[in-house]
């Protein structure tokens, strides 16, 4: 069985990864937001704003699917690597990563509604 300093770190471990992968995901989502409305903005100088709209929004709405694809693989990613710890620790400890793991997915969901708002 492992020491109880073994659990602690392997549940800071945990908690680092998720905090990192929500850091990444969080900032890929703004980027990918400010790069869109900088193109909409550009394109509604334009001599032509219909045609510049129009651009704009498919423009937005790629870049928010692109964002939400990535935040999908970084979510599964971080999954992928936190679930294999989380069979690794005592009873008590399991529960602290299936929590982690949980905010996580909310954390997902949230993004993703604010990505899909901002298309």
């Amino acid at each position: 069985m492992p020491e109880t300093n073994d659990i602690a770190d392997i549940v800071a471990e945990v908690a680092r990864r998720a905090r990192d992968a929500a850091y990444v995901a969080v900032g890929l989502g703004v980027l990918g937001l400010q790069r869109a409305q900088v193109a909409r903005r550009e394109l509604l100088q334009e001599d032509h704003v219909d045609e510049g709209v129009a651009r704009a929004s498919r423009g937005i709405a790629t870049g928010a699917q692109r964002v939400g694809e990535l935040l999908d693989s970084t979510l599964a990613l971080v999954s992928s690597q936190l679930e294999p710890l989380g069979a690794q620790l005592p009873e008590p400890a399991r529960g602290i990563a299936s929590k982690a793991c949980a905010g996580l997915e909310a954390l997902g969901e949230q993004l993703r509604q604010l990505v899909t708002r901002g298309a």
